[in-house]
């Protein structure tokens, strides 16, 4: 159907509401929902402000992707336990599982391919899509999604929900406004377990990608002899990181053609399932936050 699509990066979007609710927040057995709570209420104010036709969750089916780690084995690896299995919060996965049931029994679309994180699926839906998206996230590793066609916008979760467009996104940066996926692999992000080049930092990388706008072409210059467009130093310093070059672009690029079906993913108005979201409500003492979410629906169909 035609209309405003939002993208909900759900796992960024679960584990801010898990640090920035208080686990106080409990269902009436003393069980903390403090995660639930607080996506519910995120995604109704996002609902509520910028009345979406449609709307999708956006789930990792794999937090850590073996193509990710065979091109950077460092990828995430600080994240894991033993045996790889990734280090999640203690009551986070129940309360996750709860989360789901909620959003199904709402009438929420959902949408996550195996082997693949909820990035790839957001850059998939957001490349295929002709009208305007939002993408609802804490990782500035989505700012590469931006684009004026569409138009596709960035909600930063980290910000109050700031709009990042590639106008903003290159007057933070000054880099060009879709490649922030360029800029990550020279300067690494160490939450992601991403060393980016030795000696690169904020200016210098900015510098090459305005120069050369992807990774590909600072390699074609390496090899081409040419000094030209190279701010001092770096040049031997790209030359040194040659091998993390070359594979590090397919850990931030998102992938943009999985085969994911279509979806119903439009807003619901009133619940898909409103006799499981009464029992949910009552199982988890949800009734104020999908009171507000419903209430969110409500207003961005009145538009």
């Amino acid at each position: 159907m035609p209309g405003q699509l939002t993208l909900l990066d759900a796992p960024s979007l679960w584990y801010r509401a898990f640090y920035g609710v208080p686990s106080s927040v409990t269902s009436p057995d003393g069980t903390p929902v403090n995660a639930v709570r607080g996506f519910l209420d995120l995604t109704a104010r996002v609902v509520r402000d910028t009345r979406p036709a449609r709307l999708v969750a956006c789930l990792d089916l794999d937090w850590r992707p073996a193509f990710r780690v065979a091109a950077v084995p460092s990828y995430k690896q600080h994240r894991t336990v033993e045996g790889g299995a990734e280090a999640e919060p203690e009551g986070l996965d129940t309360q996750v599982r709860v989360l789901l049931e909620v959003l199904d029994a709402l009438g929420v679309a959902t949408a996550g391919q195996p082997g693949y994180e909820a990035d790839d699926v957001m850059g998939t839906l957001a490349t295929r899509e002709t009208g305007p998206v939002d993408v609802v996230t804490g990782d500035r590793d989505m700012f590469q999604l931006v684009r004026d066609d569409g138009p596709v916008r960035v909600l930063y979760a980290v910000e109050k929900m700031a709009p990042y467009t590639p106008g903003t996104v290159a007057a933070r940066y000054g880099i060009p406004g879709t490649a922030y996926a360029e800029y990550a692999v020279l300067r690494g992000d160490p939450s992601d377990g991403l060393p980016g080049v030795k000696g690169v930092g904020d200016k210098t990388a900015a510098a090459l990608v305005s120069r050369f706008g992807t990774v590909e072409a600072m390699l074609a210059a390496l090899d081409s002899g040419t000094a030209d467009g190279f701010p001092a130093g770096s040049r031997a310093k790209l030359q040194a990181a040659r091998d993390y070059l070359a594979v590090a672009p397919a850990v931030t690029r998102t992938v943009t053609d999985l085969p994911l079906p279509e979806l119903d993913d439009a807003l619901p108005r009133t619940p898909r399932d409103p006799e499981r979201v009464v029992a949910l409500s009552q199982r988890w003492g949800l009734d104020s936050a999908l009171n507000r979410f419903l209430a969110a629906c409500e207003v961005a169909h009145s538009r």
